[in-house]
């Protein structure tokens, strides 16, 4: 993955910002082995920022991680060789994203307990919702999208609004 961030250094405190804010890009191609890379890069980045996750919020965020990059991998990699992962890391929250260039907007499937795949957005959803987040899914200016989760750093944390 290439790591395109663009995180700030530890901030001096009197500017109301905490050391561990700031935004990361990382991009790769939208091929199998990225999952697990973009799961790795994401999981170095908090503990190299010091970000102060529980553990149950990291493992939420790298579940959603690898689920969001499957999907872009398996259904947009033919329109969008390339794929974005974003980190953002506020005081209070942490949201994850997947950019890719593919038009289609999807959707959370109803779970079918009879169905083996086809419901990572589902889960997304309810690991998001279970942590007190938000997701949404959002065009971008080039066609394509990006779908992201924000997560509370803190139980009943506030998530930023979608943009």
């Amino acid at each position: 993955m290439d790591d395109e961030g663009r995180g700030p250094g530890p901030l001096p405190r009197e500017t109301g910002k905490v050391p561990y804010e700031g935004v990361w890009r990382f991009t790769a191609a939208a091929v199998d082995a990225s999952v697990p890379q973009a799961r790795h890069a994401v999981r170095d980045l908090l503990a190299r920022q010091g970000v102060p996750a529980s553990d149950d919020l990291v493992q939420g965020l790298l579940l959603i991680v690898s689920e969001l990059v499957t999907n872009a991998v398996r259904h947009a990699a033919l329109l969008s060789p390339m794929l974005a992962v974003e980190v953002a890391v506020g005081a209070e929250w942490v949201r994850v994203s997947v950019e890719d260039d593919h038009p289609y907007r999807p959707t959370a499937l109803v779970a079918d307990h009879g169905q083996t795949g086809g419901r990572g957005l589902l889960l997304v959803r309810e690991i998001t919702q279970e942590a007190g987040g938000a997701c949404d899914v959002e065009h971008t200016a080039s066609g394509g999208k990006i779908i992201w989760a924000a997560l509370p750093l803190k139980p009943n944390g506030s998530a930023p609004a979608a943009s």
